[in-house]
């Protein structure tokens, strides 16, 4: 190719990814990368520093503890999705009213949650230990994580409903802020709490919880700081930023219209957590049919899912582009803006399925090998290694309507998508396990993910697109 073509492509493609939409994606959606790798720093840092305690039993505590609250967190994550789609529809109408409201709303949720978490914490510990079945000389030590951890669930619970909001806001940056921030008070208040204070495995826990109530409390600052003149709009109050009278309070249409919109909160947050349980009851099954099959393979499996968790993490910043982006061009039924919105993530995402898989194709077992060192693990994985090869293709598309449906509200096609994709998980696997092993177990999960995007592309071509018409 001749130098001249060369730099026309150059240029083509420079003008391309410094179109104002490509920029308002990126903008979106490297602050939500960043947040989202920083996330597993949290449990990280925790393992490393009870790594250094002198017992196996306190890394098993923070593996059980852990794990239980991220479970439990997860099953919720519907506050910052449902939350994230109905604010960026409400920014693209300039409803302020109704952006208030979604804040009110979410935040009240959230806490409200969190509160019959605390309420209900013997029962809670009680049956999540019970599921866990930990060893006996972890048992006393998880309940102690869980004693201390369940008290940041309001800070947690606060933070996803925050989140949310700002993400529907277009506005990434402080979530991004926010993570970053909870990592570094975390390495200080743990550090201090357990060398210089010689605490165990409370001080790790206390840190965590410090830090979680620290980035809820700096996120609540970043809103007054930057949100706060939207309180005027708040429905109780007049358009001069009065208190509204009574009169004015129970108007019987407008309240009629808020029980609406209450409703559609918790409907979209409802299909949104029944979505969630069977996405959980999959990645739960995928992990207890590989344990059965033998440590080694647990561990195979373990280690290639990190390949997948590592991809999840990037389309995941793509995914809130589509929905905060996505979202606001809906709500403001600008149908041409919309459309392009989602082609652009679409491309970006693709362009990051493509490097991945080459990535993963080239430097795959390297990685591996940076997580363990043990050989028959490594040699192991060769033989499944070209089912994460197919991870990024077939699961982009379900990674990126999932941040269109929640950006549009179209939480029902989720849902839907879940239910028909779990279900074709545990056939495909209970008909090949015999045969196959833990082929078996890797195809149903392939096609899982394939069958999330399928039921989803033809979901928006049948009842979501001609709503934008």
């Amino acid at each position: 190719m001749k130098k001249k073509q060369k730099v026309i492509i150059f240029f083509v493609l420079l003008h391309s990814i410094m179109h104002q939409r490509n920029r308002q994606i990126l903008q979106i959606a490297l602050p939500s990368i960043v947040s989202n790798i920083t996330v597993p720093l949290l449990g990280l840092i925790d393992v490393a520093i009870v790594g250094h305690m002198g017992s196996a039993a306190y890394i098993g505590a923070i593996a059980v503890g852990s794990m239980i609250f991220n479970l439990l967190y997860w099953l919720f994550g519907f506050l910052r999705m449902g939350t994230s789609g109905m604010t960026s529809q409400a920014l693209g109408r300039r409803d302020m009213s109704e952006v208030m409201r979604l804040f009110v709303n979410s935040l009240t949720v959230g806490l409200g949650i969190a509160m019959v978490f605390i309420i209900l914490q013997v029962p809670l510990r009680e049956l999540a230990l019970l599921l866990m079945h930990p060893t006996p000389d972890i048992t006393p030590l998880a309940a102690t994580y869980f004693n201390i951890c369940i008290w940041g669930a309001p800070a947690m619970m606060g933070i996803y409903s925050l989140n949310g909001w700002f993400i529907g806001m277009q506005n990434t940056r402080i979530p991004m802020f926010i993570s970053i921030m909870q990592n570094v008070v975390n390495i200080l208040a743990s550090l201090t709490l357990v060398f210089a204070c010689g605490m165990k495995i409370e001080g790790v826990v206390l840190g965590t919880v410090i830090a979680q109530w620290a980035g809820f409390l700096t996120a609540l600052f970043l809103w007054h700081h930057y949100y706060g003149r939207l309180r005027r709009y708040y429905p109780h109050a007049t358009s001069s930023g009065a208190v509204a009278t009574q009169k004015e309070r129970k108007e019987p249409q407008q309240t009629a219209m808020r029980h609406a919109e209450l409703m559609k909160f918790f409907q979209v947050n409802r299909d949104i957590f029944l979505r969630t349980l069977f996405l959980v009851a999959v990645n739960l099954f995928f992990t207890s049919a590989g344990a059965r099959q033998g440590a080694v393979i647990l561990s195979v499996n373990t280690l290639l899912m990190q390949l997948y968790l590592l991809f999840s993490y990037v389309m995941d910043g793509f995914a809130y582009a589509g929905e905060a982006i996505g979202g606001k061009y809906y709500g403001a039924r600008n149908e041409v803006a919309f459309r392009d919105v989602v082609v652009r993530v679409f491309w970006w995402s693709g362009a990051m399925a493509v490097l991945f898989t080459l990535v993963y194709a080239l430097g795959g077992t390297a990685f591996l090998r940076l997580l363990t060192n043990e050989t028959s693990v490594i040699a192991a994985s060769g033989t499944y290694f070209f089912w994460a090869l197919l991870i990024p293709a077939v699961g982009m598309t379900a990674f990126v309507w999932d941040g269109v449906f929640i950006g549009i509200t179209a939480t029902r096609g989720m849902l839907v998508s879940s239910v028909i994709s779990a279900i074709l998980f545990f056939v495909v696997y209970e008909l090949f396990r015999h045969s196959w092993g833990n082929h078996a177990l890797w195809l149903a999960m392939i096609l899982y993910l394939l069958m999330r995007g399928i039921v989803q592309t033809i979901w928006y071509f049948k009842k979501v697109r001609r709503f934008v018409k």
